[in-house]
């Protein structure tokens, strides 16, 4: 079912999470341990994330080195595949512009669309660890509009090759992300909702936000977006809070600010693991019946494919 006909049909505000692949080497089970302990609380769907490729640099011997590229987790194809067969719950694949190109994304969707998958979250994706702004794969998108341009195509049956006869459309639901404190890259949230009207202008079917811990920024954020027209749900992402480091790995990987409540609480029980953790589900479990509260479509959590936290949460609430 599409992410948007579970949202017309919900008479309550509905659950969902996003998970990690496993690591390149474990098994699926390692990816099934992080799902089971929420499947009692009937997520819609669950996102699967996807990480691009790193490089490394293998010695050959003779003083020379290789650049070698490395995919640390498998794709998403195989993953939704085996999440909807076990679940039967509608999986979300991450499908980012970095790493391929335009007939690599054509095929991954054509798969996709074989095996049922009708939800598509669509992404820039990332620059490589190793390099300092984002530089797309020769024959592959710059932009996420650019995707979601191809996906549009796909959907009224236009492929790549054009000498195709009587090609099928596919049918899927497009998300997109989108930042309440702004993408880093952009000069300001202004442009920032711009860039995010003119997806949904494009075709985009629904919103997923970044993580965010304030919920003011997301009320705003939602107020802004009506005011220029982009009518579409907007789902919010949440995190609970694990650790005392997350107080400054968050802010620098995901640019997002932290309540100045919170990081204080943190604070005094920086050295009490356990402490620490249940600040992070209390914080987030306020946050969430806020946003039930506003009448949000449904919380989405970064699990990260660790459940103990949102499972504790989810008890509380759904």
């Amino acid at each position: 079912m599409k992410i948007t006909e579970h949202i017309e049909r919900a008479e309550k505000t509905l659950f969902s999470f996003e998970i990690l692949p496993p690591l390149k080497g474990q098994s699926i089970q390692s990816l099934f341990n992080g799902i089971e302990p929420l499947m009692e609380f009937k997520p819609a769907f669950i996102d699967v994330t996807y990480h691009r490729e790193e490089y490394i640099y293998k010695n050959m011997g003779n003083g020379l080195l290789r650049k070698q590229a490395v995919r640390k987790r498998p794709g998403t194809v195989g993953i939704c595949s085996a999440i909807m067969n076990r679940y039967h719950v509608d999986a979300v694949p991450h499908i980012i512009c970095g790493g391929f190109t335009t007939e690599e994304t054509e095929d991954a969707l054509i798969d996709l669309n074989f095996l049922g998958v009708e939800n598509v979250l669509a992404l820039r994706g990332d620059a490589i660890k190793s390099e300092p702004t984002f530089i797309p794969e020769p024959g592959g998108h710059h932009y996420s509009t650019d995707l979601i341009g191809q996906l549009i195509d796909m959907n009224h049956g236009k492929y790549l090759d054009d000498s195709l006869q009587h090609p099928a459309p596919t049918d899927f639901c497009i998300g997109v992300a989108a930042y309440p404190e702004k993408h880093f890259e952009a000069p300001n949230l202004t442009e920032d909702l711009k860039y995010l009207k003119k997806k949904i202008d494009l075709g985009a079917d629904y919103i997923v936000t970044q993580m965010f811990f304030d919920n003011q920024k997301f009320f705003d954020f939602v107020k802004t977006c009506r005011e220029m027209d982009i009518n579409v749900p907007i789902i919010p992402g949440l995190k609970p809070l694990v650790s005392a480091k997350q107080l400054t790995v968050l802010p620098r990987i995901f640019h997002i600010d932290l309540p100045e409540d919170l990081v204080s609480e943190v604070e005094k029980h920086a050295d009490d693991k356990e402490a620490v953790r249940q600040i992070g589900v209390e914080w987030c479990l306020q946050q969430s019946k806020e946003l039930i509260e506003f009448g949000v479509p449904s919380l989405h959590y970064y699990s990260m494919s660790r459940s103990t936290s949102v499972q504790k949460i989810a008890a509380e609430i759904f």
